[in-house]
């Protein structure tokens, strides 16, 4: 090894995390010495029905906060969604930001405390350490064992006029307390079970596979994570109820979102983004099933550690050279998928092969395509897309 170039790594998370069953009843004890006295949960009309909502609502009630709710989040939360939050959160006077659900309530509070506090319209503040001022209080509570929007310093947001998601990254954006609890959790259906914790190992694998900004802290969360997913989604999907299973599969997000909060992540998101923004598609089954495409592309730049994800998966590699032991990787991968139900391609979802032009540019110009491991082309996600139809 010559000489190191001077490069510097960041670590981001909230400053407080609450793991465990029964975490969310601290909900009221966190706001208090958040300071807050007006609180807005930013949510979806699922939980709202499901009467959840109701139940944060009443721990914060009674910890003394009056408590607005937004429940107008879309499953790719866009700008609009954003500013009808924003509205909410003036019209109340509120003071404290609850956001409770999956990736897409996390993303959209988040987006309105942009506005909140940095000004201007969410299109404004797009890109990486664009922020002016830091968002209000803020608890984030997660539902799904997915995309760890809840400790993460990411938000993603779809523009309704160029349908292109805008990728928000600031240290400003994450949590002051985010709270994992897998009693939450329980009513997720088996299908968006399989969905947000293939979301989980998409994360932990492109984070712990970039060659840019992974170091051996990032390293470590992301081979925990690939390690639990592959033991316990099987598990959480075949019976919701299990909680050992989706306690396993709590921790297992919170892992692979501290790897790629502070790795990064890869082509397979920057692939998976188009068909969410464009069609509206889930971002989970978009990124499972792109994901072994690309770990056969991307093998070749990083061998090692592609056949440490296969040994991880519980593939036996012994006696394998390194590009056979990493091929094992895309196998496990492929079969986990197929376990859990995730459809075979994106044409099963309803992508099209003449959606495939726009959507290749697209993906080369997302943020997430700098810590790819291996160089790519528009031509190359072509043929990417194509494959995974």
């Amino acid at each position: 090894m010559g000489a190191m170039a001077e490069q510097v790594y960041g670590f981001f998370m909230p400053t407080t995390s609450l793991l465990g069953n029964g975490a969310v009843k601290e909900i009221g004890k966190q706001a208090n010495v958040l300071g807050g006295t007006k609180a807005l949960i930013v949510t979806d009309g699922g939980l709202v029905k499901l009467g959840m909502v109701d139940t944060v609502k009443g721990y914060l009630e009674e910890a003394g906060l009056q408590v607005a709710v937004y429940d107008g989040v879309e499953p790719n939360p866009t700008d609009v969604n954003v500013r009808e939050c924003l509205k909410v959160w003036q019209d109340n006077d509120c003071d404290l930001l609850v956001t409770f659900g999956g990736g897409s309530s996390h993303d959209c509070g988040k987006g309105m405390g942009i506005m909140a506090t940095s000004g201007g319209d969410i299109r404004d503040w797009a890109g990486i350490d664009t922020l002016q001022a830091n968002l209000p209080p803020y608890i984030s509570i997660n539902t799904t064992a997915g995309t760890a929007s809840e400790m993460t310093r990411f938000a993603v947001v779809t523009n309704t006029d160029t349908h292109v998601k805008m990728v928000f990254c600031d240290a400003r954006l994450t949590a002051d307390v985010a709270i994992n609890d897998p009693a939450l959790m329980v009513g997720l259906p088996p299908a968006l079970t399989a969905a947000t914790g293939m979301d989980a190992l998409t994360h932990a694998i492109e984070a712990y596979v970039t060659t840019l900004l992974s170091n051996p802290i990032t390293d470590a969360l992301a081979l925990q994570a690939i390690s639990l997913i592959g033991k316990w989604l099987r598990k959480a999907v075949a019976n919701g109820a299990d909680m050992e299973a989706r306690d396993a599969m709590a921790y297992a997000e919170y892992l692979a979102g501290m790897a790629f909060n502070s790795a990064g992540l890869g082509i397979v998101h920057s692939m998976a983004h188009q068909p969410g923004s464009l069609l509206g598609k889930p971002h989970g089954v978009c990124n499972a099933i792109c994901l072994p495409v690309v770990c056969e592309f991307n093998l070749m730049a990083n061998a090692e550690k592609y056949a440490k994800v296969a040994e991880t998966l519980g593939e036996d590699i012994s006696g394998l050279n390194i590009m056979e032991a990493a091929e094992k990787a895309v196998v496990a991968i492929r079969r986990l998928s197929r376990d859990v139900g995730i459809p075979s391609g994106l044409g099963e979802i309803g992508v099209t092969e003449k959606d495939i032009p726009i959507m290749a540019e697209n993906a080369l110009k997302d943020v997430c395509t700098l810590f790819n491991p291996r160089t790519v082309k528009v031509e190359d996600i072509v043929e990417l897309y194509k494959k995974a139809l």
